[in-house]
């Protein structure tokens, strides 16, 4: 069995781990929660890194540093995780859906300002499978209505916007670092920002609004804390985190190869401003092709090939159409309803040997036979 992803643990992983257990530094306090969140926001290009449990709770405590209020409508696309949406509702806003670009599958900034109102404060750009957005588009409209951005780059360690990382490309960003992500602490997120009031927001409410007077609360906070351990798995991972991008974008050259002639298979897009770090390398097969992903996912697990689905939409999903108050959910979603349907990502790990790719790649054309 090829899985979809794995984590690649082959650098000092055991050793910073082993360091923690033996200095009894396991918890939420330790060095490498202080040296992982300065190595990764300097990575990003940007001043500050909050880290926190998941990348979905970097997503919430983003939003209300940033001061999305009760009632606020939050854009966001409807081709992505629930958790982009999760962490909206989370933070007593609504989120309001908008449909994929055609050709990067991130959402579509010609269709945004038709979904803005007097509630809106923000928008929340997620960077699709490892592909940036187009933030000039996206932080010009912002800027316009003057409306708060924050990326959602947890598909998108080290991907780039016109030269700039992604994190760097908004008010701030959030990342996840679970398993399957480029770099991996297990579960873990973390805020990334330049402004110095959303980070010292972030920092005071990831761990329940701590005032000096330890157990004196002014406000509500939350436990989003990451633990020394998990900090010290991701100090390891920045120390090869070019090795890890650059073997994701070998997995999708090599693809991108046994794939170019088959022209009912549609490829990832690399827009000439876009660095694309391809997390995970996804396929979606044409309508012409007379297959559908999910009898093809069936007849490659037979062959011993994991795949995954694509996400599916937002504006389908059951939680969201029974559930009150959720804006923008009406109306047609034609791109991101289709790439739930015709889309799955095949294996994507960064240690994918040439042999297995190749073994890959020709159970994906054997379909059309």
């Amino acid at each position: 069995m090829i899985p979809v992803c794995e984590p690649t643990l082959k650098g000092n992983e055991l050793k910073y781990v082993t360091e923690c257990i033996k200095t009894n530094w396991i918890s939420s306090h330790g060095k490498f929660i202080k040296e992982f969140e300065e190595v990764f926001a300097a990575y990003c290009g940007v001043k500050y890194g909050i880290a926190c449990s998941n990348g979905t709770t970097a997503l919430h405590l983003a939003l209300v540093s940033a001061g999305i209020k009760e009632g606020a409508e939050v854009i966001v696309p409807d081709f992505t995780m629930i958790a982009c949406a999760n962490a909206v509702i989370y933070s007593n806003a609504k989120p309001v859906f908008v449909d994929a670009d055609p050709e990067i599958w991130c959402i579509n900034p010609d269709l945004i300002e038709e979904k803005i109102t007097e509630k809106t404060g923000a928008i929340m750009p997620v960077h699709i499978y490892g592909h940036p957005c187009d933030m000039d588009s996206i932080n010009k409209i912002a800027k316009q209505y003057s409306l708060i951005v924050l990326e959602d780059a947890a598909e998108a360690h080290g991907a780039e916007y016109k030269g700039k990382k992604a994190g760097s490309l908004g008010d701030a960003a959030a990342f996840s670092f679970y398993a399957n992500k480029i770099i991996t602490t297990g579960e873990g997120g973390m805020v990334v920002t330049d402004d110095k009031k959303i980070a010292e927001r972030a920092r005071l409410l990831r761990n329940h609004a701590f005032t000096p007077e330890r157990f004196v609360h002014e406000e509500i906070g939350f436990n989003y804390r990451l633990t020394n351990l998990q900090a010290a798995i991701g100090v390891a991972q920045m120390e090869k985190v070019e090795k890890l991008i650059e073997a994701r974008r070998r997995n999708a050259k090599l693809y991108n190869e046994f794939f170019e002639k088959a022209d009912w298979i549609i490829t990832p897009s690399e827009k000439p401003w876009a660095k694309n770090v391809y997390w995970m390398y996804g396929i979606v097969l044409e309508k012409k092709s007379g297959l559908n992903a999910r009898t093809a996912r069936a007849k490659l697990l037979k062959k011993g090939i994991e795949t995954r689905a694509f996400f599916y939409p937002m504006h389908l999903q059951p939680a969201f159409r029974k559930r009150r108050g959720i804006a923008g959910i009406e109306g047609d979603f034609p791109v991101s309803t289709m790439l739930s349907e015709q889309g799955f990502y095949l294996p994507s790990s960064s240690h994918l040997t040439e042999d297995q790719i190749e073994k890959v790649a020709k159970a994906v054309l054997s379909l059309k036979k």
